[in-house]
């Protein structure tokens, strides 16, 4: 492999993390859109920050009790070993994807934008595509057990969704 090919397939790998799309290149790439429309820095709105933390607070948080709980590691390509239904997944069974669904929406709060609400909206219909694969496969890994805490805990919102 040429040295050449090598940055270009490092950076490919990079670019496939969820994780890096939504907590680097989606801001860089909202923030430099603004920054052309508005022909200069973006007026902010410093709300949008207390989202913003919250969401990659608890994207990171949540990340690693599961990790400590479940083992495995982030994403489904290294599946937990054991099924984890205490703490914050007593509450909804998706909080690391619901951690990167709060950052857009204060992404958009931030930007005050439409482009930015646009990308919450289509990231919102994709995790909960990925959602549904990704139970498919957790339920095929620890079978009734996972069923009945599907029956316990909504997807999303406590109580609700």
């Amino acid at each position: 492999m040429s040295s050449s090919a090598r940055p270009r397939r490092s950076l490919q790998r990079w670019l496939k993390s969820t994780s890096n799309r939504t907590f680097v290149v989606w801001p860089l790439l909202l923030l430099g859109l603004h920054a052309l429309l508005e022909g200069g820095w973006p007026l902010l709105n410093p709300w949008g920050a207390i989202l913003l933390a919250w969401g990659y607070g608890q994207y990171r948080w949540v990340g690693a009790w599961r990790s400590a709980r479940g083992g495995g590691g982030p994403g489904l390509s290294n599946p937990p070993e054991r099924l984890v239904t205490e703490g914050p997944y007593a509450w909804t069974r998706n909080p690391m994807y619901l951690g990167h669904l709060i950052f857009f929406a204060g992404l958009a709060l931030l930007l005050r934008s439409w482009p930015a609400l646009a990308v919450l909206a289509a990231h919102a219909l994709w995790f909960d595509q990925r959602v549904r694969a990704d139970e498919a496969g957790l339920l095929a890994l620890f079978g009734p057990g996972y069923r009945d805490y599907c029956d316990r805990v909504k997807r999303w919102i406590p109580g609700v969704l």
